[in-house]
């Protein structure tokens, strides 16, 4: 590592220092916890717990889908619960603390409900608080749940006013990710095909201050992904830019952050964090849906560089696609496509070819896939036909 402060960061050496500390460059060893891992990533996205099992999987020797799992509902050292952008993450259970008290001091937007459909800020912490009480102890489908919380608010919370699938959805699910990221809720094992929810392990004394949290939380996110903007950050919790950037004043008065020259413009990484690699990171890796890399790193026109930025992303979005990279930039898409114990893994290259080692390593990855799977995985390059999220 060489100190960079007083140059300019380039990007290959950004995208170098941020594959290596969420092991990316080089896996973690077999028998670093797997909350380790996950903690590294800042979380990893499990609306689809599968892709959450795959990038996790991809980032640590010899763990598979199951290790993940177990480590989920056997020791309970993940938590499956509404993390960052009020989405479904995997969170390690011992930061709890630190995310439920983050999370829950960003500021909101205005409410996307009509005004005869929302809650008010009273009503809404008297359902959180009601799931709390009626999840103690118990794992319940979310039908189960809204009866009890209506049992414990009144009618007007099971008031069937959300549109929602061709559907209405009763008024308290509105802020069901609120109790998620307040602790006051996780997911639970699925019973058959239905979701549960239940309480998260418990934390003393309690989540940390919002202040604290958030200043921690941002600090994490610069160690992870800068250097950053107070928009990037923003960005990734979908919070208010000016809220975003009134807090990094706040850190940098305090001297919790310091100002970098990273590609030709201002960014920030966290106080004394300023050693960066020589050069580039060189390797080919496959990220599953939504990997917390392919969402978090920014600016994304540098790692979805031309071609791939349309190919690759949805008007902007990252994660709708499983993406390759190459010496750490997108450079393909993915599918992987599951029959029995075999699954056949299409790669689509994007405006390029790949050298001899390089092609090595992408069927070593594609094995890789395969065991996260504990499944034989067979290697196609051809084009992905199928949409987003298939």
């Amino acid at each position: 590592m060489t100190a960079r402060a007083s140059k300019t960061i380039t990007w290959g050496e950004a995208c170098a220092r941020r594959m290596e500390r969420q092991f990316l460059a080089r896996p973690a060893e077999r028998g670093t916890p797997v909350a380790d891992v996950v903690g590294a990533m800042l979380g990893a996205h499990a609306q689809v717990l599968s892709a959450a099992e795959m990038s996790v999987g991809v980032r640590a020797a010899g763990v598979t889908r199951a290790d993940v799992r177990s480590a989920l509902w056997d020791d309970r050292s993940l938590v499956k619960t509404f993390g960052p952008r009020g989405t479904v993450h995997l969170l390690p259970a011992a930061e709890l603390p630190l995310w439920c008290g983050a999370l829950t001091a960003i500021p909101t937007g205005p409410s996307p409900f009509p005004p005869d459909v929302r809650v008010t800020a009273e009503q809404a912490a008297q359902i959180v608080a009601a799931i709390g009480d009626a999840l103690d102890g118990v794992c319940l489908t979310v039908e189960e749940l809204g009866e009890e919380v209506v049992a414990r608010t009144g009618p007007w919370a099971g008031d069937l006013v959300m549109p929602a699938f061709q559907d209405l959805w009763p008024r308290w699910r509105q802020v069901i990710h609120r109790a998620g990221q307040s602790g006051a809720l996780c997911f639970g094992p699925n019973r058959g095909r239905k979701v549960t929810y239940t309480r998260p392990p418990g934390f003393e004394p309690g989540p940390v201050p919002g202040e604290a949290a958030l200043w921690e939380l941002a600090r994490r996110y610069l160690r992870a992904y800068g250097p950053a903007t107070s928009q990037h950050l923003a960005k990734w919790l979908a919070a208010p830019a000016g809220w975003a950037a009134s807090l990094f004043r706040e850190l940098a008065e305090a001297g919790a952050v310091e100002e970098v020259p990273f590609e030709g413009s201002r960014a920030w990484v966290a106080a004394g964090d300023t050693e960066f690699p020589d050069g580039r990171v060189r390797g080919v890796r496959l990220l599953p849906y939504f990997d917390a890399y392919a969402i978090a790193a920014q600016p994304r026109e540098s790692l979805f560089p031309g071609e791939a930025y349309r190919r690759a992303l949805a008007g902007g979005q990252a994660g709708n696609f499983p993406v390759l990279l190459v010496d750490g930039v997108v450079a393909g898409v993915w599918h992987q496509r599951r029959q029995g114990r075999r699954t056949t893994v299409t790669v689509e290259l994007i405006g390029r070819r790949l050298t001899a080692r390089q092609e090595r390593e992408l069927g070593e990855q594609v094995e890789r896939v395969g065991d996260v799977l504990e499944a034989k995985a067979e290697l196609v390059v051809g084009t992905v036909t199928v949409g987003p999220h298939a």
